[in-house]
């Protein structure tokens, strides 16, 4: 199989592996529990892989790309937050699937983002170059979102700590060694090779991070799946009003079609990974459910991005210019 074969075909293979992590989570929870601890080198695999594919010295272009900027937090900080209060007025019952859930959807997603907006035929520089802002401007806004929509008081205490960790191993490690690497390989023929054997591995690291993830984490949702309903329905809607949303937010800036693509990806794929450590530090009261609402989410938003990569390079105006 050629890599661009392997890239036209990588639907069935990101579907075939999600039924197998299903399929190993349920029926071999030994396995599964080793599954989690693979979760961030996985991710952080996949990360390197894509960046070794990426030209780092136009990431300067995307930070000056003023109309893309405004796009993406517009979509993000403005819009999205407006979209997750609707939805969740349903879950104020449920005060621990609702902390879950507004810790997850209002954070933009971070890493594997970029993985997807590639796949997705979106600009990948533009919003790997984003990634900083994003991080920074989640952390300052998460509590006060937090504050506004769980109302008085909330007793929730939001760290830092995670994001950070998560934003140093996820994003910036990989990166400086794909820097490296890519820098390297122009005076070393091993190197260079290893270059080209990388270019083939973005789409099985993929396939990896959606084995562990869901392989390791099913099993407990499908426990609790009942009281998850509720959280289930408002994350269906996220899945398909989001797109909607960072459209609207490409479309207003006037975006050229890759980077209204980067901007849907993002407006829709959220920081589920990253925030797990945040709801697992709650009061011990609601911190089991309010974890089992995240990794929800994320298989949720998986199933979702399977999706993505094929309809959104279609619908976000395929008859534009680049």
């Amino acid at each position: 199989m050629t890599r661009d074969a392997l890239e036209q075909n990588q639907i069935p293979v990101y579907f075939a592996t999600v039924v197998l992590a299903v399929a190993l989570g349920l029926l071999a929870p030994s396995v599964s529990q080793g599954l989690q601890l693979l979760v961030t080198p996985a991710i952080a695999v996949l990360m390197y892989a894509m960046f070794l594919q990426i030209p780092f010295l136009a990431l300067r272009q995307g930070l000056r790309n003023r109309r893309f900027m405004a796009a993406l937090l517009l979509a993000n900080f403005v819009l999205i937050p407006l979209l997750v209060w609707a939805l969740t007025r349903g879950l104020v019952d449920h005060p621990a699937i609702l902390v879950g859930a507004l810790l997850v959807l209002l954070t933009p997603c971070i890493d594997y983002v970029v993985v997807f907006t590639h796949i997705g035929k979106g600009d990948s520089r533009l919003m790997l170059a984003a990634t900083p802002v994003l991080l920074l401007l989640q952390l300052v806004l998460l509590p006060v979102y937090l504050g506004l929509m769980l109302g008085a008081p909330s007793g929730v205490v939001v760290s830092v700590g995670p994001f950070v960790e998560a934003f140093m191993w996820l994003i910036v490690a990989p990166m400086i060694l794909a820097v490296l690497t890519t820098t390297l390989s122009r005076r070393s023929t091993v190197l260079s090779r290893w270059n080209d054997a990388w270019a083939w591995l973005p789409v099985p690291a993929m396939a990896l991070v959606l084995l562990v993830v869901i392989g390791s984490q099913i099993t407990s949702v499908m426990g609790d799946i009942n009281l998850l309903a509720p959280a289930i329905v408002v994350y269906v809607g996220f899945l398909l009003l989001a797109p909607l949303v960072g459209a609207l937010a490409a479309r207003l800036f006037k975006l050229p079609t890759t980077a209204a693509r980067a901007v849907t990806f993002s407006a829709s794929t959220r920081n589920s990974l990253v925030v797990l450590p945040l709801a697992l530090a709650l009061p011990e009261d609601i911190r089991g459910l309010a974890a089992a609402a995240v990794i929800t989410q994320t298989l949720v938003e998986l199933v979702g991005e399977l999706i993505y990569i094929r309809l959104i390079p279609t619908l976000i105006w395929p008859a534009h210019r680049r």
